[in-house]
C-alpha cells in the first residue's frame, strides 16, 4: 500500500501539516489536493490546535509543483476543474481561522509556491528555491499564483516571475516580499517551532480577527476595510481574552488566553 500523501503530527496546539510525496518532491496531483484540503478543514475545526505548519518532506522540496505526469493527460474541461480544486485548497488555507505557517525546505515551485503563498506566514531555508516555471510546460499559474504574487510583490515582480519562469533564491525571495524571513537550513526548525509556538499562546480570537481584517481589507476598498477593522476592534471587548490581556498588562504579569 503506498504512503498516505499528507501526514498529520500534533505537538500540544501545534499541528504540522506534512506533504508526503518525497519521491516526487511532493508533487501535487489530485490525491494530495484532496488530502490538504482535509487536512486544512479538519484543523480549522479542532479545538485544540491553534497553529498549523505546513511542510514537505524529504530535504530537497517543500512542494516541487503540481503533477506533471498526471495534468499530462487531462483535457480543457479536467484542466479547469484541475485549477479550481487546487484554488479552493489555497482559499481554504488563506481564510483559516487559525494561522499556517509555510516551513519552506527547498524548492517551491509552481503549484508549491502557490501553496506557500496561501499560508500567513512563510519561512525559508537558505538553500530554499521559489518560482512559477510554468511558461515553460506551456501553461499559466492554476492555483492562484498569478493573483498572490501580484499582491504580494507588485506587478513588475508577479510578471517577472511568470514571464521567465526561472527560478530565485531565497534571498531574492525576502527582498521581493515572497518570504518573511530566510534562516539557515540547520536552524529551520527551530526558528519556525519559535514562531508557532509564540503563535500558540497569543489569544486566539484576536489571532483569526487579525486574519479576517487583513484578508477582507485586501479585497475591498480602503474605506470599507477600516469599518469592518472597527467592527471586529468592538467585537474583541466581548472576550474573556481581551480582559485577561489587559488586566494582565496592567498587572504586568503574562497573560493566559483561553480562547473565549
Amino acid at each position: 500500500m503506498a504512503p498516505a500523501p499528507v501526514q498529520i503530527a500534533d505537538d500540544g496546539a501545534v499541528r504540522t501539516v506534512t506533504v508526503n510525496r518525497p519521491d516526487k518532491l511532493n508533487a501535487l496531483n489530485r490525491a494530495t489536493l484532496e488530502a490538504l484540503d482535509a487536512a486544512f478543514a479538519g484543523a480549522a475545526t479542532d479545538p485544540g490546535v491553534r497553529v498549523v505548519v505546513l511542510t514537505g518532506a524529504g530535504p530537497k522540496a517543500f512542494v516541487a509543483g503540481a503533477d506533471i505526469a498526471e495534468m499530462n493527460g487531462l483535457s480543457p474541461v479536467q484542466g479547469r476543474d484541475f485549477s479550481l480544486l487546487g484554488q479552493q485548497l489555497m482559499r481554504r488555507i488563506e481564510r483559516m481561522p487559525k494561522p499556517v505557517l509555510a516551513r519552506i525546505n527547498g524548492f517551491a515551485l509552481g503549484g508549491g509556491l502557490e501553496l506557500a503563498m496561501a499560508c500567513h506566514l512563510r519561512i525559508a531555508a537558505d538553500t530554499a528555491n521559489v518560482g512559477q516555471p510554468e511558461i515553460n510546460l506551456g501553461l499559466i499559474p492554476g492555483f492562484g499564483g498569478s493573483q498572490r504574487l501580484l499582491r504580494l510583490c507588485g506587478r513588475a515582480a508577479a510578471l517577472e516571475l511568470c514571464l521567465l519562469g526561472s527560478p530565485i533564491n531565497a534571498a531574492r525571495a525576502l527582498q521581493l516580499g515572497i518570504v518573511n524571513e530566510v534562516v539557515g537550513v540547520e536552524a529551520l526548525d527551530a526558528r519556525v517551532a519559535a514562531l508557532a509556538s509564540q503563535l500558540a499562546t497569543a489569544a486566539p480570537l484576536a489571532l483569526r480577527g487579525i486574519l479576517d481584517a487583513i484578508h477582507v481589507g485586501g479585497e475591498c476598498a480602503l474605506g470599507e476595510g477600516l469599518e469592518y477593522e472597527s467592527t471586529q476592534f468592538g467585537l474583541m471587548f466581548a472576550t474573556e481574552d481581551m480582559r485577561e490581556g489587559t488586566a494582565a498588562f496592567l498587572a504586568r504579569r503574562p497573560p493566559v488566553f483561553q480562547n473565549r
